[in-house]
């Protein structure tokens, strides 16, 4: 058995004639290997129960020269690769599940059943360049260029991707090497194997966005440290999907994803604390805060799609005044384009962030400068922090919502940041606890987080309009004033709702 231990990077077309140089630069010894033409079948049965194991199974064939590769479930951190693997000879392109060793199969497997069963699901083939390079510490690293395509049911896709395998050594020099990599050339963190797309492909299941950030699958009986690891890891993964999401069908709610993700990162680093030294978290804080300054206009976007959407009821009310319906026209003219966001998600200083973060999972930095008080904490269970952490926001939240009065709309303007806090534990720690009772208890509050995000949309109409001396335009404030307090008046219930409710933890 050998166990992966790659950097996946998608490459442009016009990148590739750069990347020969920049190894060399990198390396103390470069060896090249002839290149090859890779012809491969991923099979599966027709209810896909090896894809349900997270296992895949691949036949390649180079000329004459045949094998079979079993790749069992495994690790995604970041653009990090780390699955087990293992491999024989075949005669032919058919696979033989059952000359593997079986005890390499998941406990239960339905091996002659799956045996029977199996026939392809699609291919990818590719010419494949080897580098093989030993760096100046003296370790061993694979460098893969594949270029070609996958195909299934009648579609294709191109495959332009860049791989780099630690053979042998220091896994330090991984990161050194996709760093000087990203420096130099636009490469973009894959977090999709050729497999996980082929699948997509052949069952016709395009990749789609999130709805909302999900709840962090813990392990049982874990500690803080653990769970820390588990909500940083979704966190970065849900941003790269959501990138690729937006590179697959430009969306601007697709790049609030984004933002959700890297909120939630950030908000990893506060709740895990007691732990978590802010010196280990400094660099990375900046360029998550560099990040989101490049999405922040995002939100406002959203609303000015809002309003010249013909589904809203703002549509109409804009279109009879044409002074304002051309502000928000050119507004939305100097608005970052399709392309400037390929470029961001393709410049270096992005994926550069994305690989830091992922090498500060893997390195645990966290742990650098421990003391015997962080040592307690990271071990402790989850739960322990879960109670305290939702006791911190619920105290804040009933003095920052009180029972005992009415609020008006500045009032939960300005409180939208600690209600989403609250939210964002609830992702994290949620798991702990019953999901029926938590659903029940956080549902009022989603909707008041809703309700101000719908108060924005009317707040930032209203600052549109405010000051033209146009007649139609004050029609509009009246309408925004009556709408604004019909909002508040429902969500002023489902606050009464939520602050009478027993909390769940």
């Amino acid at each position: 058995m050998d166990t992966e231990i790659e950097l996946k990077f998608l490459v442009s077309d016009n990148e590739v004639p750069l990347i020969p140089a920049l190894i060399t630069q990198f390396a103390k010894k470069v060896s090249n290997k002839p290149a090859k033409n890779l012809k491969n079948a991923y099979f599966d049965t027709p209810s896909r129960e090896l894809r349900a194991l997270d296992i895949g199974l691949r036949t390649r064939c180079n000329d004459d020269d045949c094998e079979q590769t079993i790749k069992l479930a495994g690790e995604v951190v970041g653009g990090l690769h780390q699955r087990p693997e293992y491999n024989l000879p075949i005669q032919g392109s058919r696979p033989d599940i059952h000359a593997f060793d079986s005890n390499i199969w998941p406990m239960g497997v339905q091996l002659e059943s799956i045996a029977s069963n199996l026939f392809p699901i699609f291919s990818t083939n590719f010419i494949r360049r080897t580098w093989l390079i030993e760096t100046e510490a003296g370790s061993e690293i694979e460098v893969v260029l594949d270029k070609g395509e996958i195909s299934a049911q009648g579609a294709v896709e191109p495959i332009s991707e860049l791989e780099i395998e630690l053979i042998d050594g220091d896994r330090d020099d991984l990161f050194l090497l996709a760093d000087h990599l990203l420096q130099h050339i636009g490469l973009r963190l894959g977090l999709y194997s050729k497999a996980a797309r082929g699948y997509r492909i052949a069952d016709d299941k395009p990749l789609k966005a999130n709805k909302t950030l999900g709840v962090i699958k813990l392990p049982r009986g874990c500690s803080q440290e653990q769970a820390l690891v588990a909500t940083v890891n979704h966190g970065i993964q849900f941003v790269q999907k959501h990138e690729q999401c937006y590179l697959d069908a430009p969306s601007l709610k697709t790049l609030k994803r984004v933002i959700d993700g890297v909120s939630l990162i950030r908000h990893a680093f506060w709740l895990f604390e007691e732990f978590v030294d802010k010196s280990s978290t400094e660099s990375l804080r900046k360029e998550l805060k560099w990040l989101l300054s490049e999405l922040g206009w995002v939100e406002n976007a959203i609303h000015l799609k809002t309003y010249t959407s013909k589904r809203h009821a703002y549509y109409k009310r804009i279109s009879n005044a044409p002074e304002l319906a051309q502000v928000i026209a050119d507004m939305k003219d100097v608005q970052p384009t399709v392309t400037d966001i390929e470029d961001l998600f393709h410049c270096s200083r992005y994926n550069r962030l994305i690989l830091a973060l992922t090498r500060w999972l893997l390195d645990k930095s966290w742990r650098k400068n421990w003391d015997q008080n962080a040592i307690t904490a990271a071990q402790s269970p989850v739960e322990t922090l879960a109670k305290r952490a939702y006791d911190h926001d619920w105290n804040k939240l009933t003095t920052l919502y009180p029972a005992d009065r009415a609020m008006i709309v500045k009032e939960y303007l300005e409180c939208r940041q600690p209600l989403e806090n609250m939210l964002l534990s609830g992702h994290c720690l949620g798991k702990l606890y019953d999901k029926e009772t938590r659903q029940a208890f956080r549902a009022p509050w989603v909707d008041i987080v809703y309700g101000i995000y719908e108060l924005e949309t009317l707040f930032y109409l209203r600052k549109l309009c405010e000051g033209q001396p146009n007649e139609a335009l004050q029609d509009i404030l009246v309408w925004l004033q009556q709408k604004a307090d019909f909002l508040v008046s429902a969500m002023e219930q489902s606050r009464q709702a939520s602050l009478n409710s027993e909390p769940y933890w």
